[in-house]
């Protein structure tokens, strides 16, 4: 008989596993690769928003020592394909972007020329001697400003610079708002921010001897990589093997094709030798894609009591000089189509448009159009609770949409479906581990006193894991919702789980071996994991969009199902016995109820593997592959809870405390979950009170081109974040779960701005935009005591 103790590892708070190699420097970065008679390239970039290139002087650098090679955009004119994105929303305008700039440049930053050099000292040095002649062009860097009638036009096939324009109604809006007591309008802006990454983009492009190109690259999708690389150069794409080693932070920007990802491999195959590319800090504020970037305005139709009769949203997203891979879908789709947030607002009417301006592109970033969305949200129904003088949490709970609701399309939408949630019991969780009612309290003590503390709540909701595959194809989305792993036991009974998801430091060799150990009913200790090479791993779409559990996750459960299976029917041979009588649990195949010794899944395997015992007609082997393409997207929510002290002498914000209650559905490792949290909502706090882009409106100079301007918060001035979850089962995926990586970064910035508002409410300060700086808190506070308000 069989007593083994089921092994259980999904929902096991399990420490890491991969983190020993990376805290004893043991990681292995693009960075540390070096490779026998390896050049390097460096890039010469535009230091204009908007200009004419008149010429490109190669001369003086070329006679430099060292170079190897030195082009100009002209030198590679039809020999490497436009750059193009692979999000197309229909009726889009896609500007032309060469990997070069040939006759104009559009942004900071912009690639003008590249050196190829022995050293990077001497590609440097001979970079410094390319003298390009430009003449300047007016430039505009703001949304706004883009799309006035005075604006440049930046692009002769984009109108007006407004590339995509996206629509949503649902409900009757205009009345709605005739029949509503009230109608209440703000302006929110979304601040543009800088992916700045541990580690910054760099790339090694290796031509070998058997006509292969390997590319080291720190890529999110690796075959994703391939597959643009190899369009665009005209690669055949088995003969190119991406490889992404460790990755030091992606959040989204290491998902997209750059012109450094395709100069190397075209210079490589030229040369003949490997070609390396690493970014500098201050060439990543000037090249790599930027997030947000959006102004909103929104008109909310109300009731005296509160209920929220409907809401009108027109959103102009900054896109910059060109679409970058995912541009047309996040400033519109992912971010109106969630614009009305955990609340059931039946009447809905919402315009966004992407806008072309003299900037680094913008491109996907922590949750991407789901922050933007959750702040339309959370900023209208903040705003209603302080117009109307209702308690914050009230009012949510109010407008909250029903358990009973559920599965709920948002205003009849038929493009957005929340799968389950119960946002009342989040709400509560979320108050008594704040103690808000206690704070409260001690926010009106204390005022009297001239200390001014104040409490934010927000709430979110959202979908993710992009699928399934024919959705993605209606929205113009050029790649599948789906995700592969291979399964793989060898005759030892041990396990390899090779994955197209791609870990950024979310866990993955932990949180998959342990979905993989829990169906196998094996140690996890005997199951490894293989990311990152497309030579290696059968195919993938890497990770984003909080998709590696949901879909990743989902398609190793599946593997490992069909792996017990098959092996059943093994041990049923083995046992001569029926396979519905066979029963396993902790690697022990047996028959209940009996005296049948039984066998080891380690047996089984070997048996698979040997094959003389086998049942008719099963192949050998213990292998399998899934490619899982799911039902449809779950919907991560939560409640999110700030208590600040802020100083009305310096503008200085201090956070007390911060209770982060998120249902992410089934949670395969709670305490890497909890890190994905903590790690969003530092993220979410940077945007709301430190982190943003600035540009000179006249000239188009980055104004934050390096960490010297760029406020990246130090661990001084974030909180230690309490982090609470509620598990409601996802009913789209085997596992049940819902993704989590973007929920921090989601709930955190309206969170931290309603906090900071309560906290000055007694100044009759409404309304600030992010990021709420010391300087600019305290320009609030002189203007309110001076009869000014905002």
């Amino acid at each position: 008989m069989n007593n083994a103790t089921p092994l259980r590892y999904i929902g096991q708070p399990l420490k890491r596993r991969e983190d020993v190699k990376l805290l004893t420097g043991k990681g292995r970065y693009v960075d540390d690769i070096r490779l026998p008679g390896m050049l390097h390239m460096v890039v010469v970039r535009s230091p204009h928003a908007h200009a004419d290139i008149k010429s490109v002087k190669l001369e003086a650098a070329r006679a430099a020592p060292g170079v190897r090679l030195i082009l100009s955009g002209r030198d590679l004119d039809g020999k490497i394909g436009p750059i193009v994105p692979n999000w197309i929303l229909p009726g889009s305008k896609v500007p032309y972007r060469a990997v070069v700039a040939i006759d104009r440049v559009r942004f900071v930053g912009e690639c003008v020329a590249l050196v190829v050099a022995e050293t990077l000292a001497d590609a440097y040095d001979a970079a410094s001697q390319i003298e390009v002649n430009y003449e300047v062009l007016p430039a505009v860097t703001g949304e706004e400003a883009a799309v006035r009638p005075e604006a440049p036009q930046l692009h002769d096939n984009v109108p007006g610079n407004v590339a995509t324009i996206y629509k949503v109604s649902g409900g009757d809006y205009p009345k709605a708002a005739a029949e509503a007591d009230q109608v209440i309008r703000l302006r929110v802006v979304n601040n543009r921010l800088i992916p700045t990454c541990l580690e910054t983009r760099s790339i090694i492009a290796d031509p070998e001897a058997d006509g292969t190109l390997s590319v080291y690259i720190g890529s999110q999708v690796p075959h994703m990589h391939r597959r643009w690389i190899a369009e665009t150069l005209g690669i055949p794409e088995h003969r190119l093997r991406v490889i992404a080693p460790d990755i030091g932070g992606g959040f989204g920007a290491k998902m997209h094709l750059y012109p450094e990802d395709l100069l190397c491999p075209y210079l490589a195959r030229e040369l003949g030798v490997p070609v390396k590319w690493w970014e500098s800090r201050s060439e990543s504020h000037q090249s790599t894609s930027h997030g947000r970037a959006h102004v909103e305005t929104i008109d909310v139709a109300i009731r005296h009591d509160g209920t929220i009769l409907g809401m009108k949203v027109d959103t102009l997203g900054n896109v910059g000089a060109y679409l970058s891979n995912m541009a047309t879908g996040g400033p519109t789709v992912n971010t109106v189509n969630y614009g009305t947030g955990s609340y059931k607002i039946p009447n809905y009417e919402a315009t966004s448009r992407a806008v072309i301006t003299n900037t680094v592109p913008v491109d996907a970033y922590r949750g991407y159009g789901r922050p933007e969305g959750t702040y339309i949200a959370e900023r209208a129904i903040d705003a209603v609770a302080r117009h109307l003088g209702i308690d914050q949490a009230e009012i949510r709970r109010k407008n909250f949409i029903q358990p009973s609701d559920f599965p709920y399309r948002p205003y009849g939408s038929m493009a957005t479906m929340f799968d389950s949630g119960n946002y009342q019991s989040l709400l509560d969780k979320a108050l008594s581990a704040f103690d808000y009612e206690g704070r409260r309290k001690e926010c009106e003590t204390l005022r009297r006193d001239g200390v001014y503390r104040g409490i934010g709540l927000a709430a979110y909701t959202h979908m993710c894991a992009v699928a399934p595959s024919r959705w993605l194809a209606r929205s113009g989305f050029d790649r599948g919702g789906w995700e592969s792993a291979r399964v793989a036991i060898d005759s030892s009974g041990r396990a390899t789980i090779y994955s197209g998801s791609m870990s950024q430091g979310h866990g993955h060799l932990t949180s998959l071996s342990q979905i993989a150990a829990d169906m196998l009913q094996i140690p996890i200790e005997n199951i490894d994991v293989v990311q990152g090479d497309t030579r290696q791993v059968q195919a993938g779409h890497g990770t984003f969009n909080s998709r590696s559990m949901a879909v990743g996750g989902s398609s190793v459960y599946v593997c490992s199902k069909r792996i017990v299976d098959k092996a059943k029917k093994i041990a049923a041979g083995m046992l001569e016995a029926d396979e519905k009588d066979i029963a396993y649990s902790a690697g022990i195949f047996s028959i209940p109820g009996t005296d049948i010794a039984p066998v080891t899944f380690a047996k089984v395997a070997r048996m698979a593997y040997v094959g003389h015992q086998l049942p008719e007609g099963l192949a050998p082997g213990l292998d399998e592959t899934e490619f899982y393409d799911p039902v449809g997207m779950g919907s991560p929510s939560g409640v999110h809870l700030a208590y600040v002290e802020v100083d009305p002498e310096t503008g200085i914000v201090d956070i007390l405390d911060y209770v982060a209650v998120d249902d992410s559905g089934m949670l395969v490792n709670p305490r890497l979950a909890a890190g994905q949290i903590h790690g969003g909502v530092v993220q979410g706090i940077a945007q709301a009170l430190y982190e943003e882009v600035s540009y000179d409106s006249d000239s188009g100079q980055l104004l934050s081109g390096s960490l010297l301007d760029y406020a990246v918060p130090r661990a001084e001035h974030v909180p230690n974040v309490k982090s609470l979850f509620q598990e409601t089962s996802s009913p789209t995926n085997p596992i049940g779960v819902k993704g989590v990586g973007e929920s921090g970064a989601i709930g955190a910035p309206p969170c931290m701005v309603h906090a900071v508002l309560d906290a000055l409410s007694p100044f009759g300060i409404t309304h600030l935009d992010m990021p709420l700086t010391p300087p600019r808190i305290w320009a609030a506070v002189q203007s309110a005591r001076n009869g000014v308000h905002q």
